[in-house]
């Protein structure tokens, strides 16, 4: 019997994701028995501090990358959100699973987010999310929130808070989607790259973790995330940095919207190309984001000082 060590992140949602991953490869290898191995990363210690651009890249995965390239775990799933835009050198991308629906919900007490009344308290830990609902909704207050999900949505029956904006594949996972009110429109909030997702790392000179995580590759949902995560990479956005990107495959192509949005505007793309080369389309939307921004990248961008632009320019 085979034996594989799989490494996550050791809260609820991370487990139960871990964990339908862990079936899967069991289900597809018959005689495997996948180990799940809690590690306790850098975003899980640190509660106390407002995420921003600026914390950078891997706060969420870190821990778990330094143990798969030290070999204490075969292989690590990660919302694929949270992932890095360029990997560590020495691990890859091995497999990324069906989607769940990739959009923003608003938990509420009741009412969407048109509705809410004017100051209403809105909480986030992403500053992606606070600036899309500044543009949105400007009256309302746009606070931070840290914690898991369970805990956020607490915040809410609690009334420390009129609302929080969540990811709808967490809440699914997790059996709250009756705490969903309203699925956001991509066209108010952009969800993040990888949003919904799964990514499954692996360490590239792991020949026969390769084939076995293969069995549980989407290949379809891997080159809309591909795309996604080549437009990051492009813009050198960390997974913090506020910028949205959602492809698509329509007809053998692939259809892509990304957007950076600023606490001054919001900068759009939507371009399409074919399904075969979706980093080759990531890359030339972010070209075209940067073009719109004045900009090289978005590496040291300063967003809170950025000078007065155009509005939204669709």
């Amino acid at each position: 019997m085979s034996k594989l060590r799989l490494g996550t992140r050791g809260s609820r949602l991370a487990l139960v994701q871990a964990a339908a991953v862990a079936r899967r490869l069991e289900e597809a290898h018959p005689g495997l028995t996948v180990e799940l191995v809690e590690i306790r990363t850098s975003g899980d210690r640190i509660q106390d501090v407002p995420l921003g651009p600026e914390l950078g890249q891997a706060f969420f995965t870190k821990e778990i990358e330094d143990a798969l390239l030290g070999g204490r775990i075969d292989v690590a799933v990660h919302s694929c959100k949270d992932l890095a835009a360029t990997l560590p050198e020495g691990l890859a991308l091995g497999a990324v699973t069906a989607r769940e629906d990739p959009r923003d919900a608003l938990v509420s007490r009741g009412p969407g987010l048109a509705e809410l009344p004017p100051g209403a308290r809105v909480a986030t830990s992403s500053p992606r999310r606070k600036n899309f609902l500044a543009h949105a909704r400007p009256d309302l207050r746009v606070e931070d929130q840290r914690g898991n999900v369970p805990t956020r949505v607490r915040a809410v029956d609690e009334w420390r808070v009129d609302a929080i904006v969540l990811a709808v594949a967490g809440l699914r996972r997790l059996g709250l989607a009756e705490r969903i009110v309203e699925i956001l429109d991509p066209d108010v909030m952009l969800p993040a790259a990888g949003q919904g997702a799964l990514a499954v790392q692996i360490r590239v000179d792991d020949e026969r973790t390769a084939a076995l995580v293969a069995a549980v590759d989407d290949p379809r949902v891997h080159a809309e995330v591909s795309a996604e995560r080549a437009c990051l990479r492009r813009l050198q956005a960390g997974c913090q940095a506020p910028v949205g990107a959602l492809a698509r495959i329509d007809a053998g192509e692939v259809v892509l919207r990304a957007a950076v949005v600023t606490p001054r505007r919001i900068v759009r793309v939507r371009r399409s190309g074919a399904a075969s080369e979706p980093s080759a389309l990531g890359a030339a939307a972010a070209a075209e984001l940067l073009e719109g921004l004045g900009i090289g990248s978005l590496r040291d961008f300063a967003w809170e000082t950025e000078p007065a632009g155009p509005g939204d320019d669709g």
